[in-house]
């Protein structure tokens, strides 16, 4: 059963990745520490994304998952090591975000009180857990999905809260690098997890040529890992002194403070958008095989641009339509550009 509201509680949130992921899940770490106040909340996440929630007002502590190094066998005493710190806690709830058989045998191992996690179906997970959390319908939301984790725990999941808190030192050191002060932002997010989410680098360009020739003050900075930064010198190419190709070159806080100074964010669907989303932040979220009312930019479904066609969503990461990436390269660059603008106009 949950603890009662008199009790201190010890939790452990297990959400190590993706960073679209991790960043729809930070409404539960709110809301616990909105109702219960006096708890201590410890959050496991991938290292790669650890400093977007390092410092965060919420948590006693970020717990480091090494994924990459503990494939490695000779690391494995590293991994019976971090099992033993996670049961030396001894933590009331551990709340399983992300289901796998991975994060659901940490779970397990870290022996809390109360161990929650969501009916996910992959890998047998859900074996491991005390409570199990279904999602109400294909299409419900992953914010509410994880919201309902809450309820089932007897919190409530409603409350004012702030989804990502300013960091002003990070704030003024982005201003100060790349001199952002002085210029309305657009930002261009051209890559995705799979490359069938991606609108074509051509299309981005073009828009990129509409945006500097319709509108002096603005400049256009183009986000990514660094995977991307070669599709963001492609998109650059077409005005050099216009465009900041920042792919690769931001960290994770870096990333969400240019988000919050962007007036407009033009995205495919990824990681940054969601973060944009949970900013206000306005954008276009161009969507291909995806359902964007399960993962969509929460609460954003206007932001939306899809094509109706008869295999949209597909849901899989390969495109097998007659004619490949339909779903985005017919999204034009015209019918984007236009949303941009009554975006800019309206702000």
């Amino acid at each position: 059963m949950p603890a009662t509201a008199c009790c201190s509680l010890k939790i452990l949130i297990l959400k190590p990745s993706s960073l679209g992921d991790v960043v729809q899940a930070l409404p539960v770490l709110r809301l616990l520490k909105r109702h219960r106040p006096e708890s201590e909340i410890y959050w496991w996440i991938d290292a790669a994304l650890a400093p977007l929630l390092e410092g965060d007002p919420d948590l006693a502590g970020v717990v480091r998952f090494e994924r990459r190094r503990w494939a490695s066998p000779r690391h494995w005493p590293d991994v019976l090591r971090h099992v033993h710190w996670l049961r030396a806690q001894q933590f009331d709830w551990v709340i399983d975000l992300q289901s796998l058989l991975r994060t659901g045998a940490f779970a397990w191992l870290a022996n809390g009180g109360l161990l929650v996690g969501l009916d996910e179906a992959r890998e047998g997970a859900r074996g491991f857990y005390d409570i199990v959390v279904r999602r109400p319908s294909f299409h419900t939301h992953a914010v509410d999905w994880y919201l309902a984790v809450l309820r089932a725990l007897g919190v409530p999941a409603q409350g004012d809260f702030e989804w990502l808190p300013p960091r002003p030192a990070v704030a003024r050191a982005i201003r100060q690098r790349w001199a952002a002060d002085g210029a309305r932002w657009i930002a261009l997010q051209p890559g995705a997890r799979w490359a069938n989410k991606r609108w074509p680098a051509a299309h981005f360009a073009e828009l990129t040529r509409r945006l500097v020739a319709e509108f002096p003050d603005v400049r256009v900075a183009i986000l990514g890992g660094a995977d991307d930064e070669a599709l963001g010198a492609q998109i650059a190419a077409v005005a050099p002194e216009r465009c900041l190709n920042l792919a690769g070159q931001t960290s994770l806080p870096e990333l969400v403070e240019w988000l919050r100074l962007t007036r407009v964010l033009v995205t495919n669907d990824s990681g940054p958008m969601h973060i944009a989303a949970a900013l206000g932040t306005p954008l276009v979220a161009l969507f291909g095989p995806t359902e964007p009312r399960r993962t969509g930019p929460y609460g954003r479904l206007d932001a939306v641009l899809q094509q109706p066609l008869p295999c949209v969503p597909c849901m899989k990461p390969r495109c097998h339509w007659p004619q490949p990436m339909e779903c985005l390269t017919a999204l034009g660059p015209d019918r984007v550009f236009e949303r941009v603008r009554r975006l800019l106009a309206a702000g």
